[in-house]
């Protein structure tokens, strides 16, 4: 409550119920977000216009876990009933699609929490506009916003460790062939290059910020 917070532990306690937490978003980020609340012992619902990847999650994540197909209906009722909201909706190279309201967010019970991991990419919430590390919280509508772009920043060794895992192969691969070789031979390299030789090669990209896009295979 120091916070302005409800004054809710997500686990509950025995003859208490547990908090709600919404996700909005079941990728990566949506996924890992669901196993650490369930671990907090919190009732979860995960949104998603992919049943897929819902039923999947069904699977395989035990405990107080609901998934729900992802529509304005959905969401609206979802969010409402929300004490803590994840936006966590992700295109790849794109601007964030905007699937939760201000009026939505306003329906919310004062003191509720919403954090949007989509802010890095415009955010997928209306509310949301970039915080940061040392200021990371602000209030709309009587609701608690958290929408610090890089998240991962707030654990730095952790994360550096972690992205380097994850990209020094694609470093070694530039460095003992060269981009255009590399590129060509790496298909999941080659759908990282954003621009090349002056030009955007990424379409998302390009949309985003309305320029021009030209295909990276028309460089090479």
């Amino acid at each position: 409550m120091t916070q302005g917070g409800r004054g809710i532990l997500l686990g509950g306690v025995p003859g208490v119920r547990s908090g709600s937490v919404v996700i909005i978003g079941a990728g990566t980020v949506g996924a890992n977000a669901a196993q650490v609340a369930l671990g907090l012992g919190a009732r979860i619902t995960v949104v998603d216009i992919n049943l897929d990847r819902l039923r999947y999650l069904d699977q395989v994540m035990h405990g107080s876990l609901s998934t729900i197909a992802s529509n304005p209906r959905n969401i609206a009722e979802a969010v409402r009933r929300a004490e803590l909201l994840i936006g966590a909706v992700l295109v790849p190279g794109a601007r964030a699609p905007v699937l939760v309201t201000e009026e939505m967010v306003a329906s919310m019970a004062r003191g509720s929490v919403v954090l949007d991991v989509a802010v890095d990419q415009g955010g997928c919430i209306e509310t949301v506009h970039a915080t940061s590390h040392s200021a990371p919280t602000y209030t709309a509508h009587g609701v608690i916003h958290y929408a610090v772009p890089n998240m991962p920043g707030a654990v730095p060794r952790t994360s550096t460790y972690a992205l380097a895992n994850a990209t020094l192969s694609y470093a070694l691969e530039l460095a003992n062939l060269g981009f255009p070789a590399a590129v060509s031979q790496d298909a999941a390299l080659r759908k990282g290059v954003n621009a090349y030789a002056g030009h955007v090669t990424y379409q998302a990209v390009a949309e985003a910020f309305d320029m021009p896009h030209r295909p990276l295979e028309a460089l090479l």
